[in-house]
C-alpha cells in the first residue's frame, strides 16, 4: 500500500499574512473589551494593521488579513454567524473594495489617512445597509447615519494617522525577518 503525502510549504507572504492577521485579531479582541459609548461604534483598531499591510505588500495580502481578522475574532468572541458577524463581514468587504479603489488614486494626494477615511465610510455604509436589509426592516435605521458617519470620520482619521506614523517608522528599520524569504531546509 502506498501512501501519498501532501505537504504545504508556506512562503514569506503566508507567514506575513499570519503574523499580521494575528496582530489584527488581538487588536479586535482588545477592542471588544473596551466599553463603547454607543452600540455599534468601535474604533476599528485592527484596520490599522490592514492599512499597513495594504501600503507595504498590497491589496491581496491586506484582504487576507482583514477577512481572517473578521472570521477568527468572531469565532473567539463567540459571535460567528451572529448578526454582528454579518455586519462586520459586510463592512470589511465594503472597506476592502474602497481600499482597492484608493490604491489606484494618485499617491501624491491620497495616502493612508484618506484611504482609512474612505474605508471607514464604506464600512459603516455597508453595515447600515446590512442592518436595514436584515435586522431593522425600516428606513429609520438611516437616521443613525450622521452619528455613524461622524464616528467613521474621526476613527478613520485617527487610524490613518497611526498607520501612516507606523509606516514611516517601519521604513527606517532595517529589513526584518518578516520581509525576508523563507528559510530553505
Amino acid at each position: 500500500m502506498t501512501r501519498s503525502v501532501i505537504e504545504f510549504r508556506p512562503d514569506a507572504s503566508d507567514l506575513r499574512v499570519a503574523r499580521f492577521a494575528a496582530a489584527a485579531i488581538m487588536l479586535s479582541l482588545a477592542e471588544a473589551a473596551i466599553p463603547l459609548p454607543l452600540p455599534g461604534i468601535k474604533p476599528g483598531l485592527g484596520n490599522i494593521i490592514v492599512l499597513i499591510v495594504l501600503w507595504r505588500w498590497g491589496w491581496r495580502e491586506a484582504a487576507w488579513v482583514a477577512l481572517l481578522r473578521v472570521f477568527v475574532a468572531s469565532l473567539l468572541l463567540g459571535q460567528f454567524l451572529a448578526p454582528g458577524f454579518f455586519l462586520g463581514l459586510g463592512g470589511a468587504l465594503a472597506s476592502l473594495i474602497a481600499l482597492g479603489v484608493a490604491m489606484h488614486l494618485p499617491r501624491r494626494w491620497f495616502g493612508p489617512v484618506s484611504a482609512s477615511v474612505l474605508a471607514a465610510f464604506a464600512h459603516i455604509g455597508a453595515q447600515l445597509l446590512v442592518a436595514r436589509a436584515w435586522l431593522v426592516p425600516h428606513d429609520g435605521v438611516f437616521a443613525l447615519a450622521p452619528v455613524f458617519g461622524l464616528a467613521a470620520l474621526v476613527f478613520g482619521i485617527v487610524n490613518g494617522l497611526v498607520a501612516a506614523r507606523l509606516l514611516r517608522e517601519i521604513e527606517t528599520l532595517p529589513a526584518a525577518p518578516i520581509d525576508a524569504a523563507p528559510r530553505q531546509e
